[in-house]
């Protein structure tokens, strides 16, 4: 056996479809298209995620692609062991504000929540929205005290709106109903 003797198996290779070529071809009037239809003309042809007309699946369910609750609470997570590796003094209240100001917390939007990842050596005051049960008990016993942030809860409206247009509009009511 020699090197020129080495041939692909019977029916490995297969000559492409070469239409429009003339009737030796085999592929002649329709060119391998079928008669008529969408898939026959120059041009046509669906996409890929196309449902028949039907409204397509990522129109239907949008949290397919991704759902942000917009009445959730996103919170800034605070480990014990940022706050024992930043530098500050025995005894310092500890607040958003101040967090902010080391650079611990980049959004003044969120919420504080302080967690227990970490160990705390020295008694700090801390205020934060939320603490982890964990870290409440580290900080108590390390000498230093919690205090929860109370935040009034805003009322739930879609699509921003606020409460006084619906009272302008109750008071633009109640004065037609008065002038009748």
């Amino acid at each position: 056996m020699k090197l020129s003797d080495l041939r692909s198996p019977q029916g490995a290779n297969k000559d492409r479809k070469r239409v429009g070529r003339g009737h030796g071809s085999g592929h002649v009037k329709t060119a391998g298209r079928g008669m008529k239809g969408q898939k026959s003309r120059t041009g046509g042809g669906i996409p890929a995620r196309f449902q028949g007309g039907q409204t397509p699946i990522q129109q239907q369910l949008p949290y397919k692609r991704g759902f942000t609750n917009i009445w959730s609470t996103r919170y800034n997570e605070v480990n014990l062991s940022q706050l024992n590796a930043a530098a500050i003094e025995d005894g310092t209240q500890i607040t958003p504000e101040l967090l902010l100001e080391l650079g611990i917390v980049r959004d003044p939007n969120k919420h504080i929540k302080i967690l227990g990842n970490g160990e705390i050596s020295r008694p700090f005051g801390i205020s934060a929205h939320k603490v982890s049960e964990g870290a409440r008990q580290k900080i108590e016993a390390a000498g230093g005290t919690v205090t929860l942030i109370e935040v009034a809860e805003q009322p739930r409206r879609s699509k921003g709106r606020t409460e006084a247009p619906v009272r302008a509009r109750a008071a633009r009511l109640s004065n037609s109903a008065d002038q009748a």
